[in-house]
Parts: C-alpha cells; sequence; structure tokens
C-alpha cells in the first residue's frame, strides 16, 4: 500500500510526493503540463518558486484531491482554491436538496450518503434494514459505515459472504488510500483488518458481475448490489469528498421481498 506520510511544508517536496505516487516521471508530468521537466525538476528541490497557476496545472494532471490541492497551494504561499462549506450552509442548499430527492427516489431500497471517511451524513428510512441487530454504540454520530459492516458487533454476523465483503471493502479502502494519502483512512484500515474474520474472499457465483452484499433476514436472505454517485464538477471540498451509496437488489428473491 502506498501511503503519503505527514507531509513536510515545502511545495516541492510535496509535489514530489504526489508524482511519485502516481508512480510519474518528472517527464511524464512536465509534457501533460506543456512545460520542460528541468522546470519540474527546480520546483521539487525549490530552486524555482511555481506560480499559483502552475500548481493547480500540476494539481490537475496529477488528479490531486481537492482538500490536497488547498494544502499545496497554502505550502506554496497562495490561498486556497477551492472553499469548504458544512453540508447544512446555505450554499449547500440546492446541493442538499437535490440528496434528499434522491435518497427519497431510492425507496423502497437503501441509500446512503458518506463522507471522505465513510462517516454517513444521511441515509433514507430503508438503511434500517441493513442496520438491524447492529450494537447501539456502532450507530451513534458518527456513523462509520465501513466499520459497521464489518464490526462483530455490527453487520458481519449476518452477512452470508463475509469473507468475500471483507475484501472488497479492503480492497476498496486501499484504492482511495493510494488516491488520497489520508492518514485517517490508513488507520481505519488498520481497526478492520484486526477484526475476526476470513481473510480469504469465499465461494461466489462465477456468474454474478458485482460482488454482491447477502444479508441473513428474517424471512431469508437478501442480497443487494450497490452503486456510487458523486457530483460530477465540484468546486467545494465538501462536495468532492461526498458519494451515494444506493442498494439495488441482486437476485429476483430480493426483489421479491420488497414487493418488486
Amino acid at each position: 500500500m502506498t501511503v503519503l506520510e505527514e507531509a513536510p511544508r515545502h511545495v516541492g517536496v510535496l509535489l514530489r510526493h504526489w508524482r511519485e505516487s502516481r508512480r510519474m516521471s518528472q517527464l511524464d508530468l512536465a509534457t501533460r503540463t506543456e512545460v520542460s521537466a528541468r522546470h519540474v525538476s527546480f520546483v521539487e528541490t525549490g530552486r524555482s518558486k511555481p506560480t499559483r497557476s502552475m500548481l493547480l496545472k500540476l494539481s490537475e494532471q496529477l488528479e490531486i484531491p481537492h482538500r490536497e490541492r488547498n494544502s499545496l497551494l497554502l505550502a506554496g504561499g497562495f490561498a486556497p482554491a477551492y472553499p469548504e462549506h458544512p453540508i447544512d450552509a446555505f450554499p449547500m442548499a440546492a446541493v442538499s436538496d437535490a440528496i434528499a430527492k434522491i435518497l427519497d427516489a431510492q425507496l423502497p431500497y437503501p441509500a446512503i450518503v458518506v463522507d471522505r471517511h465513510w462517516n454517513m451524513i444521511d441515509g433514507n428510512a430503508a438503511v434500517e434494514l441493513l442496520t438491524a441487530g447492529c450494537a447501539q454504540y456502532l450507530l451513534e454520530p458518527p456513523v462509520n459505515v465501513l466499520r459497521l459492516s464489518l464490526h462483530p458487533d455490527g453487520m458481519a454476523p449476518r452477512i452470508r459472504n463475509l469473507g468475500q465483503w471483507r475484501a472488497h471493502v479492503l480492497d476498496r479502502l486501499t484504492h482511495q488510500i493510494n488516491t488520497t494519502g489520508d492518514q485517517q483512512l490508513v488507520a481505519l484500515h488498520r481497526e478492520l483488518g484486526s477484526y475476526p474474520g476470513s481473510d480469504e474472499p469465499g465461494t461466489h457465483d462465477t456468474r454474478a458481475l458485482v460482488v454482491p452484499l447477502t444479508l441473513a433476514g428474517a424471512t431469508g436472505d437478501l442480497s443487494f448490489f450497490s452503486t456510487t454517485t458523486v457530483f460530477g464538477t465540484p468546486l467545494d471540498v465538501t462536495l468532492a469528498e461526498l458519494a451515494i451509496e444506493s442498494f439495488y437488489p441482486a437476485d429476483d428473491r430480493t426483489a421479491r421481498a420488497f414487493g418488486r
């Protein structure tokens, strides 16, 4: 797992961390940003001070998350480029309204809104189908949905394909860590990996197209697949880090259980 440690404040060192994490050479980055490799080298070593526009171009090519782009700009002596508003702030009113409509439209199936660290920001009424039987202390805000799903006092005892689901969750989290270098996600990955449970993916239907979440229910097993919705052109840090996870029936039996 590639993890960015606590970043030094020197803008050139920060830039080199991101370039190396993307497995990109100085020449590759220079070509993409239409500057010389010599200039990239000088920026990384501190021999040249990059302009604000240059840092934004480099950030774009390196696909640095918005929050970390702001940190890079601050290290370079510039103001952040992306604002950050709480989800319930007035400038986010239209976004909050859209999220509420998406959650309502997903009924009778579950849907949740999560932040960058997988803390649940909101959810529809059907989420109770997923959290039934979970210990109350895991449902106290902030609810971390990955912890909830794999914790032995959470959903784990009800997940029929726990080995497969666990491998999927940890692989997805690893990819997110490699993309963001977020230390809270590193700690979460370490915690989740310490929970009891098989490290083997287990057997699964070779005809399946996605990894399902199969839960034991009062009237039989329920199997879901999920989709992830993100905002396409976010300019706000909070908005860039939000995702909506929507669950749909993965088989006819589950669809019939919902009367569909």
